[in-house]
């Protein structure tokens, strides 16, 4: 066992250095040849993608309903290690916080100027816009994190195997999962986890530079990026230090206070009823059209298969390869729920919130956008996406601290996400522990910094893009093994407990008869 440990360890180090190397190197060269793999599997692959993320929901979704839903992730006595707000606090800021910033206002200015079909800037192109948006952040992310999560929480918690991916694999493949066959599941976990992370941290940097930009009169450029990249890697590890209990904790909470600060400011110093009315509509919408986005691939129309292969495929790339991250992440917080309340919980509670979000940013920026004409696409393509955000604050009151307090929130996710990041790969790579050695989430987050920083140096946000899309593709086929061995473990607890139910039965009744 412990040399599958050190292969695993080492099999992973080895493989993101060489990523970083070839990166400093060679940039251009890492570019050209993730483009064109991205390329291929956009390309041959993007139905695959809608596909799996669907799916993955369904199932979620089927649990619910399903005689397993009372199952319980650990002893049948166990209570839940954290209250429910902290709970929803921890799980909302490791699995979307910076990404959640960085598009609310920015996605759908962007569907509205350049629509998946018809023409930009109409209300039909206002209303899809924001229809999308809820869509790429809604139920489909969530439930491919559950997937996983609930299968690693069952396992560690219920069945006290170790708190490794490979491991979920023991109903299927037994005494192989200590082989090369699970030392292959747990790599591939591990390099899905660091790009996928990676990517968002890139795009936090990015964020925040450009925060710091519109504040000051310091250029949003690679070396400010990296320098932010440097200052918050040292606070998430030092973060990182405290553990899971105190650090992470505490920070999560922090990050939902920041957030609903900035939201419930941007919702009463903006239209408010326009707002309110935005949510309401876009949410009937949604739920009317998830059927449809949810297969939508539009095989006739060239244009508009590019759109979907731009945004929704990237979007389920993105969080198919956070899946192992967040899963690790979520399960490690999740013990003593029921299969019941950890699937409701893990769906509809982030995805009201980014609802909610979208609609707020979102519609504000529309607003700003149709009813007093402000640039802000074109704001978008001269300064950057990351700008957009800091625009739309500046044209209400107290807009300047608004704006400090955003780059605050940015760095507060970007420190949590890195800092979970890390213990998630501590565990992945020392056979699952729950308390990694520090050591060890030290050399995780150096890597996972400096990947984000070589992709940001190579590519800037296409090259991060690009990336996710190429980790998240090896890990759908293992996510398609979690639910398989997943449902044949449930099937024989229950079976295992219909037959201790009938052998009950049959001795009372025996009791009965003699008496």
């Amino acid at each position: 066992m412990k040399k599958k440990i050190a292969n695993v360890f080492f099999i992973s180090i080895v493989l993101s250095v060489l990523f970083i190397a070839w990166g400093v190197i060679a940039p251009k060269s890492l570019a050209s040849v993730t483009s064109m793999i991205q390329t291929f599997l956009q390309d041959r692959f993007g139905w695959f993608y809608l596909f799996s993320a669907t799916g993955f929901l369904i199932f979620s979704l089927y649990l619910i309903f399903s005689p397993y839903g009372k199952i319980k992730l650990g002893k049948d006595d166990d209570k839940p290690e954290y209250s429910r707000i902290s709970w929803f606090a921890m799980l909302f800021s490791a699995g979307m916080g910076i990404g959640l910033v960085f598009w609310g206002v920015a996605e759908p200015l962007s569907h509205y100027h350049v629509p998946l079909v018809g023409e930009g800037q109409t209300p039909d192109a206002a209303r899809m816009a924001m229809r999308y948006s809820f869509f790429h952040w809604g139920l489909h992310p969530w439930g491919t994190y559950s997937v996983l999560a609930l299968a690693l929480a069952y396992f560690n918690f219920r069945k006290k195997t170790p708190g490794l991916i490979s491991h979920i694999f023991y109903p299927l493949l037994k005494e192989k999962v200590n082989g090369p066959i699970g030392k292959m599941i747990d790599v591939i976990a591990v390099f899905a986890t660091v790009f996928g992370v990676a990517t968002s941290l890139g795009f936090g940097a990015a964020q925040i530079g450009g925060g710091i930009s519109y504040i000051t009169s310091i250029d949003n450029n690679f070396t400010t990026q990296l320098i932010i990249i440097v200052v918050v890697t040292c606070l998430f590890l030092l973060s990182a230090v405290s553990g899971l209990s105190k650090g992470i904790q505490y920070l999560s909470n922090l990050n939902i206070l920041l957030a609903l600060l900035l939201l419930l400011f941007l919702l009463f110093a903006g239209p408010t009823k326009f707002l309110m009315n935005l949510l309401i509509s876009t949410i009937g919408g949604y739920l009317q059209n998830l059927p449809t986005m949810s297969f939508y691939m539009a095989p006739f129309q060239p244009e508009a298969n590019d759109w979907v292969q731009n945004w929704t495929v990237f979007y389920w790339a993105w969080w198919i390869a956070w899946a192992p991250f967040v899963g690790t992440f979520i399960a490690r917080v999740s013990k003593g729920r029921t299969v019941r309340e950890f699937i409701i919980g893990v769906l509809l509670v982030p995805t009201t919130f980014c609802a909610i979000w979208f609609a707020v940013f979102g519609g504000a920026g529309l607003h700003l956008d149709i009813n007093q004409g402000l640039p802000l696409f074109e704001t978008m393509n001269d300064k950057g996406t990351e700008v957009v955000l800091f625009n739309v604050l500046q044209q209400y009151p107290l807009g300047q601290v608004m704006t400090v307090l955003a780059v605050l929130l940015i760095a507060t996710f970007f420190i949590t996400s890195a800092d979970s990041a890390t213990f998630v790969l501590g565990m992945q790579t020392t056979n699952g522990s729950l308390n990694p050695p520090n050591r060890v989430k030290y050399i995780w987050g150096f890597i996972i910094s400096a990947s984000a920083a070589v992709l940001l140096y190579s590519g800037g946000l296409e090259a991060l893009q690009t990336t996710s899309i190429i980790a998240s593709f090896p890990f759908i086929f293992i996510l398609f093994g979690v639910i398989v061995s997943l449902m044949k473990s449930f099937q024989q607890e229950r079976s295992a407990v219909v037959k201790v139910k009938y052998t009950d039965q049959l001795e009372a009744s025996a009791k009965n008869a003699q008496s």
